[in-house]
C-alpha cells in the first residue's frame, strides 16, 4: 500500500509541475522579446513566468505573465502594439480557456 501511495504521489508532483503547451497562429510578421517571428503556426509551452515560443528551429524565450479571466475565450486571439513598423505581441487570449499571457512590452523587461 505504501508503494501505491508513493507511486501515485509521484505522478500527481509530476502532472502539477509539467509545463502547460498551446497552438497558435500567427497570421503576420509579429515581435515577441525582440525577435520578429514569420506568420505561421507556433507551439507556446508555459512554465512558471516564462513562455518558450517555437516552430522548427526557431525558437524565441520570454518572460510572460499568466492571466486568469472570469469568462472563457471562445477562440485563441493574439492582441498586438504597432510601433516603428512592427506588430508587437502584447497578449495572446487562449480559446477554450480562460487564461491570458501578457508579454512585456520593451519598457517593462521585467514585467
Amino acid at each position: 500500500m505504501k508503494k501505491f501511495a508513493f507511486t501515485f504521489a509521484v505522478m500527481a508532483l509530476a502532472v502539477a509541475s509539467a509545463a502547460d503547451t498551446y497552438r497558435v497562429t500567427l497570421f503576420q510578421p509579429s515581435v515577441i522579446a525582440g525577435k520578429e517571428l514569420k506568420a505561421g503556426e507556433y507551439k507556446v509551452t508555459v512554465t512558471d513566468n516564462k513562455a518558450v515560443i517555437s516552430q522548427g528551429k526557431t525558437t524565441v524565450e520570454s518572460a510572460v505573465k499568466v492571466e486568469g479571466t472570469d469568462n472563457k475565450f471562445n477562440s485563441t486571439s493574439v492582441r498586438y502594439t504597432h510601433a516603428d513598423g512592427k506588430y508587437q505581441v502584447q497578449e495572446i487570449r487562449l480559446g477554450n480557456t480562460k487564461t491570458k499571457l501578457v508579454f512585456p512590452t520593451d519598457g517593462q523587461a521585467g514585467l
